[in-house]
């Protein structure tokens, strides 16, 4: 049975994101209801975003532009640097701006039980999606987020994650809302699978996979590899099985200038309403990714 699935992203920084994406639209159990974009230059992600669903001829993919900015914090990523790439590109190109949050509120309640959220970047639109209906998580199926770092902090990432620590006060709000078995697929977990800049290259040379490829270079320019965070958090969605988990509580520092965004774990924490990705099984995980997308 196709699982109903909103797509919350920064896609135009990282490329982990379109990466993400082509998976959810090579995904035959994927029924993607709809993106929403949020950081620095959102109506640029959208653009990006619906490129990536008409070069894999679904152009059916609603998509909407949200929060630019975090809630209390500056801003990390003010642009959206692969957006170079969308002269190449078919793409709509208008956007209203803030209709993202109206749009989760609307399809969530559409369809309660049902939706399955993945979140790939800041939490910000679903800070204040919760914030405005306190219901929503409630009406939720399961939110899936690609946010975080719990176990092993010496990995050379530093003490925080990017999505979590680019807008906190979102994060702490979206953990406290307390739905149950809340998934999250940490910086510590998803940083054991990436692939080098040539054999990503290999890999995304034919057909739609092209645009992300072509996005890909942007990144090239500054890093030498691909780590594949954000379609972790996807593919878990379909096998959860690539993952080990722990179930606790995550709470997010929001006192400290220099770290925060830290998200800590209690494993245990009574209740534990968050369930957090341990170990990774990233050649069984390549191996789902690659199967998907290239069938």
């Amino acid at each position: 049975m196709a699982v109903p699935i909103l797509l919350d992203t920064d896609i135009g920084s990282d490329i982990d994101d379109a990466v993400a994406l082509a998976y959810l639209l090579r995904q035959p159990q994927c029924e993607l209801l709809g993106i929403t974009t949020v950081t620095g230059e959102p109506q640029k992600r959208a653009q990006l975003a619906d490129a990536v669903c008409r070069a894999f001829g679904r152009d059916d993919v609603p998509v909407f532009s949200g929060a630019a900015r975090p809630m209390l914090v500056p801003p990390r990523q003010p642009a959206a640097p692969q957006a170079s790439i969308l002269p190449k590109w078919p793409h709509r190109d208008v956007f209203p701006p803030d209709t993202a949050v109206d749009f989760l509120r609307r399809t969530i309640r559409a369809r309660p039980g049902e939706i399955t959220l993945l979140t790939i970047g800041a939490m910000t639109n679903v800070a204040l999606l919760y914030a405005l209906d306190p219901q929503i998580p409630s009406l939720l199926k399961n939110h899936v987020m690609m946010a975080g770092h719990y176990f092993n902090r010496a990995i050379g990432y530093g003490p925080t994650e990017w999505n979590a620590a680019g807008d906190p006060h979102a994060a702490a709000a979206v953990f406290a809302a307390g739905l149950p078995g809340l998934t999250c697929i940490g910086l510590d977990v998803t940083s054991r699978c990436a692939l080098p800049a040539d054999e990503f290259r290999r890999r995304f040379s034919a057909g739609p996979l092209r645009i992300v490829r072509d996005m890909a270079e942007i990144w090239f320019q500054q890093r030498p590899l691909v780590t594949f965070h954000d379609p972790l958090a996807a593919a878990v969605i379909f096998d959860p099985s690539l993952c080990r988990y722990a179930t606790g509580r995550v709470e997010v520092e929001l006192q400290s200038t220099g770290l925060m965004g830290y998200t800590a774990f209690d494993a245990n924490a009574k209740p534990a309403p968050h369930r957090v990705a341990t170990e990774v099984a990233s050649e069984r995980f390549f191996e789902h990714y690659f199967g998907v997308v290239s069938a």
